[in-house]
């Protein structure tokens, strides 16, 4: 796409890393849209409500974005929640059941939306986030931990299936990342994580937006179905 605009759609865009990914690819020249609950009233963003459990609206999202800005080169899969700070044993089948659609089943339904067209153009750039959680599991957190392991596997399964497309497809694992979404983390399980980052600090979203931006990018060109830490120190495999 040398020469081209790139144009992404970044679910979750309206905040957190989401929020931090569109400034930087708006910040490269992109056109970008986000696919969120909410809005965040992005100048120069065109801004899509919607719930990624559903994959029809994530499909009209899709579609939507290729009509009014054009061909998708980059997605984004930013959405996600921690859900709550449990024991395994409290944790209700909805709760587990939310989680995993929202985590998980929200990355599938985005992922498999865009690939039809990226692969029929012979182009695309496809960034999951993960967590390092979904590689050494939390406790206290048994349904994001799985979900974020899911992406994982989703990611190089996907990476596998279209690798000789033009479609690379990876993700990113960060370690606790300061955002809105440790509103819903308890202090016990925030100081759980801190505790095992060498670095002794928590992540900045510009810091991962610095590293997702790239593997959306052209620049990224022999990497598809990996896994990509930025942990500060805290990953060992």
């Amino acid at each position: 796409m040398a020469g081209e605009t790139r144009t992404a759609l970044v679910t979750g865009g309206a905040s957190g890393i989401g929020a931090a990914v569109v400034a930087r690819l708006r910040a490269e020249g992109a056109q970008v849209a986000t696919f969120d609950l909410a809005t965040a009233g992005q100048d120069g963003v065109l801004e899509l409500t919607g719930d990624v459990t559903d994959s029809s609206s994530v499909d009209d999202a899709v579609a939507r974005v290729e009509r009014e800005l054009g061909p998708l080169h980059a997605l984004v899969c930013s959405a996600g929640i921690p859900g709550k700070s449990q024991s395994t044993v409290d944790v209700s089948d909805d709760e587990w059941k939310r989680v995993l659609a929202i985590n998980l089943d929200g990355v599938f339904f985005c992922n498999r939306a865009v690939l039809p067209g990226m692969i029929e153009r012979g182009y695309g750039r496809i960034v999951n986030v993960a967590s390092i959680a979904g590689k050494d599991g939390n406790p206290m957190a048994r349904a994001y931990s799985a979900s974020k392991a899911g992406v994982i596997g989703l990611t190089k399964a996907i990476g596998k299936d279209v690798a000789r497309t033009g479609v690379l497809v990876n993700c990113v694992a960060p370690a606790v990342i300061e955002t809105p979404i440790l509103d819903g983390v308890s202090e016990e399980h925030v100081d759980y994580m801190l505790q095992r980052i060498p670095m002794g600090r928590i992540g900045q979203p510009e810091e991962v937006a610095a590293l997702i931006s790239w593997l959306a990018s052209d620049a990224c060109s022999f990497s598809t179905g990996a896994c990509f830490d930025i942990s500060g120190g805290r990953a060992v495999y």
